[in-house]
């Protein structure tokens, strides 16, 4: 057989105690909110339910008493009366446990769906999403977290609850049936006797725990197992998905064979992580399978004493070890639903661990002393005291201050490294790694060209109409913009479904960059490199179709190539060394 391999896994395990106050902080909030009648309504017709079933298990018990008292006594007209009335409390019980299940099933979809909307929204909120990635964060695949963590956490947390609620009413409905049932037994001791009444109440009560505080020991390295486990899923699921995303680079680099070391170790983390769940889950297993097997005898074994005394009837018999085996299940609640528990703590912890990142990283977006864009009444872009740091606090650019009049043409330029994307992103706001302010002009189009830009897996009409809904422009429109892009091949394919990250070239995917900026009109368009896939003469064609379509646009390109700066009039060339900002004109202009 083989062995899992013997390197040590990475660290990072959850605790295996979550405080009750982030459980509750996890599980409070959909209970108290817009469909919270909804949700309570649902749970208390599960509830119901499974007080329903409670009681037929109840009646059923009893049933069963009279059941084999008749078969004793070979009465056979109360046997066929018996067997129609099992029927009918068997229907029910039935009918209750299915839409019991039917019910909770609905319940959780509706509070997975809230819950999955309130972390999507939070993720997305605050470029929470983005500052993530930039800082070191304890909060690996967060997409992850938010498709299969809240799926756990919802389904498993009514499971439980409904499943201790059915146990704590089952135990109240047949401790008394049980303390009845089992009268009182005497013990001869040296020197004297002792009666205990209701001694099966008592004896159920010591296995179960023994049973739950064994269960307990042998069990508990299931939570980290688990954490481990879905952490290391989600990350060999994400490496194929970066194998996916960048098929063409890897292909040309000939890169398959260092992937498949990659994915090789990624899974050997799952490998080492399922064998030791394999050998907890195995040891936790004999324990519960021993002590599940043991309580179908053992009640019989306490109660014989008594039958065989003739205090009791065979039915009675049977009626006091089921009896006792619904008291004993009850108690033992815990030894059932532990492999659940931990699963659904590994998760719970998960989800606060990725709660507490989402907030740390809407507050360095939020915070006073962070770089802030703000619209300002001026009709003038104004940088005032800015100061731009890479995460690590180092400084890229210190006090920058200059202006933009509108419809000018800036070019932005200077060594690799300078921080020339940086200010980019510090200029449109999603870099708050710094202090000063930048006033954008309010009510005014703006636009930001990333080098890369983003083509979601949608129709051509969808992408190029992005961030905007595609019904705000006409068919035309899209069609003079791929013109202007100098896309024309892809005018018929306006409906056309794809992956067109995948399906476009890098510059083609630059040209639906500008197509969307052709469309969007921007009063005011910012390029980070929006031409360095393109040839010499398209990225003049580009810039020129820009002046011609959008003439009074102020444009604010970060580019290498000198060919580029006769379509602007300003330099503001980044000085690494000083980090400072030239500023100059550029004579070649026109």
């Amino acid at each position: 057989m083989a062995m899992p391999p013997s390197s040590p896994t990475p660290p990072q395990s959850p605790r295996e105690r979550i405080p009750l106050a982030q459980v509750w902080q996890l599980v409070r909030p959909y209970w108290f909110s817009e469909d919270r009648w909804a949700g309570r309504g649902l749970l208390a017709l599960v509830i119901g339910l499974n007080l329903a079933g409670v009681a037929l298990a109840v009646l059923l018990t009893d049933w069963n008493r009279r059941f084999f008292d008749s078969l004793q006594v070979k009465n056979y007209p109360v046997f066929l009366h018996l067997l129609g009335q099992f029927c009918l409390l068997a229907g029910l019980y039935i009918t209750a446990a299915v839409f019991a299940l039917y019910f909770n099933q609905m319940l959780q979809i509706r509070w997975r769906r809230w819950l999955t909307e309130q972390y999507y929204r939070d993720w997305l909120s605050g470029r929470a999403y983005y500052l993530l990635q930039l800082e070191p964060s304890h909060v690996e695949n967060p997409e992850q977290r938010i498709q299969d963590d809240i799926g756990i956490v919802a389904n498993l947390t009514l499971d439980l609850v409904t499943g201790l609620i059915n146990s704590a009413v089952t135990l109240g409905s047949f401790l008394v049936l049980l303390w009845t049932l089992s009268g009182q037994l005497s013990l001869r001791l040296v020197g004297f006797s002792v009666t205990i009444p209701g001694y099966m109440v008592w004896v159920a009560i010591v296995y179960a725990a023994l049973g739950s505080a064994a269960t307990h020991l042998v069990g508990r390295v299931l939570i980290a197992i688990n954490f481990d486990l879905q952490r290391f899923d989600a990350e060999f699921r994400f490496r194929m998905i970066r194998i996916r995303e960048n098929a063409e680079s890897i292909a040309l680099y000939r890169g398959e064979p260092d992937e498949e070391v990659n994915l090789r170790s990624a899974f050997a983390h799952i490998w080492r992580a399922w064998w030791r769940l394999m050998k907890a889950q195995r040891r936790l297993t004999f324990f519960t399978a021993g002590y599940a097997q043991l309580a179908t005898v053992f009640p019989i074994l306490v109660a014989a004493p008594r039958y065989f005394s003739g205090a009791i009837s065979l039915g009675g018999l049977t009626q006091t070890a089921l009896a006792f085996g619904q008291v004993q299940s009850s108690l033992s609640w815990f030894v059932d639903a532990y492999p659940r528990i931990a699963q659904w703590t590994a998760s719970v912890d998960r989800l606060t661990e990725f709660r507490a990142e989402l907030t740390r990283a809407q507050r360095v977006a939020l915070s006073p002393a962070a770089l802030h864009v703000t619209p300002s009444p001026d009709s003038t872009l104004a940088v005032q005291g800015m100061q731009v740091c890479l995460p690590d606090h180092r400084s890229v650019l210190d006090n920058v201050s200059l202006t933009v009049e509108p419809g000018e043409r800036v070019l932005v330029s200077g060594p690799s490294g300078s921080g020339k994307s940086t200010l980019f992103r510090a200029l449109a706001g999603i870099w708050p790694y710094g202090s000063g302010n930048v006033s954008i002009p309010n009510g005014k189009r703006v636009l930001f060209l990333p080098q890369r830009p983003y083509l979601p897996i949608a129709t051509l009409r969808e992408v190029l109409s992005y961030p905007d809904r595609p019904d705000g422009h006409s068919d035309a429109a899209l069609a003079q913009a791929l013109r202007d892009a100098r896309l024309p091949s892809l005018i018929d394919r306006l409906d056309d479904q794809g992956n067109w990250s995948l399906a476009l070239s890098g510059g083609e995917q630059q040209r639906i960059g500008f197509a969307r900026a052709f469309l969007y009109q921007p009063d005011w368009l910012f390029l980070d490199e929006a031409t360095s896939a393109l040839d010499e003469e398209t990225e003049q064609a580009l810039y020129a179709r820009l002046r011609e379509r959008l003439p009074g646009v102020a444009v604010i390109s970060v580019a290498h190539r000198a060919t580029v700066a006769k379509f602007h009039r300003r330099r503001l060339t980044l000085h690494p060394d000083t980090r400072s900002i030239e500023e100059g004109m550029i004579r070649t202009g026109s």
